[in-house]
């Protein structure tokens, strides 16, 4: 990306903090030297977002290589700390946009399903495990058409793939999930944004929230679906 093209997915900035609307399809950091398929990555474009600064923001959190949306980066030490530390004890407010295949009944509810490893080959790939790690996914219906359904997901944990997993797992998988899913078959993308984060980082302040308008590959899924509002 140019300067001007990862300067323009900015959706907040401050003294302390950056948030970022992460394109879906590219990783946040560079993959290990033996990995396949290394390419690009978000963090070798942050020079860009220095503004001054005497050296680049840095990564508060991650997000999945597939999934866009919201990213938060700390411009310095001391931001990244305090930002880290809220993701770590879950004071992060997290939204997710989901189109999903099939989809649940009811109009909102709460999944609470333990997640540990699918095994070591596999790598980060989890699954459900009653004696995993705690994990759990409130979601809440935003629309219904042709045989999907746009969840609005809200996690309560931070668990590797958790979305993912939950969804499948009940029966209704993501659209374009290459791993949950049906995505190396069908050749879709992972339909799944991180849409708004609220960050309470600020002692006397106000918690911020940022919102992400999604990316083109979900927007006509989100039309069948039953979105008609602007993003």
């Amino acid at each position: 990306m140019s300067p001007e093209e990862i300067q323009g997915r900015i959706l907040y900035r401050d003294a302390l903090m950056l948030v970022i609307n992460k394109p879906a399809g590219i990783a946040v950091h560079e993959a290990h030297p033996n990995a396949k398929n290394r390419g690009n990555h978000m963090e070798q474009f942050f020079p860009h977002l220095q503004f001054g600064l005497p050296n680049p923001p840095q990564l508060a959190h991650r997000l999945d290589k597939d999934t866009s949306g919201c990213l938060v980066l700390g411009r310095h030490r001391k931001a990244l700390d305090d930002l880290s530390k809220l993701f770590r004890e879950g004071k992060m407010e997290k939204t997710y946009w989901a189109v999903v295949k099939g989809g649940p009944q009811e109009d909102e509810g709460f999944i609470d399903l333990p997640l540990g490893k699918m095994d070591r080959s596999k790598g980060w790939w989890m699954k459900p495990d009653p004696e995993g790690l705690p994990a759990q996914t409130g979601w809440r219906v935003m629309g219904r058409g042709d045989g999907f359904t746009w969840l609005e997901l809200k996690p309560e944990t931070g668990r590797t793939h958790q979305l993912r997993v939950h969804t499948q797992a009940m029966g209704w998988p993501i659209i374009g999930d290459p791993i949950y899913g049906d995505g190396k078959t069908t050749g879709e993308m992972l339909h799944l944004h991180a849409r708004a984060i609220t960050i309470p980082l600020y002692k006397n302040k106000a918690a911020v929230t940022v919102e992400a308008p999604p990316p083109p590959h979900l927007i006509s899924a989100l039309a069948i679906s039953g979105h008609q509002s602007v993003y």
